[in-house]
């Protein structure tokens, strides 16, 4: 049991934010499946793959939903490294700690937000952000970034994968029928962010899998 919270226990209240957050668990991964067109669980891989994901490293997951992704960074830290998974909505928690339990995989699945992470500077090695950033306004974006960057370890790496903001007229039918269509901010505008609040060699990309997702990658500097 963690200091912050018990994990027998979870309030049904979710923590104040600006950002969206969801609840409705019990149809969060059909949609996540139709949204990727039944490529989520390679999706998952791939971000694993992207963020370099190693035996050893320490992982969090921003917006970890129902906590797939989290336990697939966790087998690819193996049992020398550790993850955690956190969102803003109990009802994902608790579906997420029910995963983990029933596949005996070790996460630590918390209620929390990214503007205001309860962790130490310089703890993570990597951190992982899937179909997330587009729910939270610019302001609130940039925040949870500083805070990524803070509790990251000096050469710690930000992966991050989003939706692509609409270019034309075919994107915006294709995120009307996934009721996206007033995205004003995606994949391609997070670099900016991320150079804003400090990351380094950043880079950026389209996903191959699924054209209307982006992903873009930072890294905390080192120390001089």
């Amino acid at each position: 049991m963690n200091a912050i919270e018990s994990k027998s226990q979870i309030s049904k209240i979710a923590p104040q934010t600006k950002g969206r957050t969801i609840r409705w668990v019990n149809h969060y991964d059909g949609f996540v499946r139709l949204m990727t067109l039944g490529k989520d669980k390679a999706v998952r891989e791939m971000t694993a793959d992207l963020a370099r994901v190693k035996p050893g490293d320490t992982v969090l997951d921003v917006g970890c939903g129902t906590g797939d992704l989290t336990m697939a960074a966790k087998r690819r830290a193996g049992s020398n490294g550790s993850a955690y998974g956190i969102d803003a909505s109990p009802e994902m928690i608790e579906t997420a700690r029910a995963k983990a339990s029933a596949r005996g995989i070790g996460v630590d699945f918390r209620v929390e937000v990214i503007e205001a992470l309860p962790f130490a500077d310089n703890t993570f090695d990597v951190v992982l952000s899937s179909l997330m950033m587009h729910h939270l306004p610019d302001d609130v974006k940039l925040r949870g970034m500083s805070e990524v960057y803070r509790i990251l370890k000096p050469g710690g790496r930000l992966l991050v994968i989003d939706l692509m903001r609409p270019m034309s007229v075919h994107d915006r039918i294709l995120m009307k029928l996934f009721h996206h269509e007033h995205l004003e901010t995606g994949a391609q505008d997070l670099p900016a962010m991320m150079c804003t609040v400090g990351f380094t060699r950043i880079e950026t990309g389209g996903i191959s899998l699924l054209p209307m997702l982006g992903f873009a990658c930072g890294e905390r500097e080192t120390d001089a």
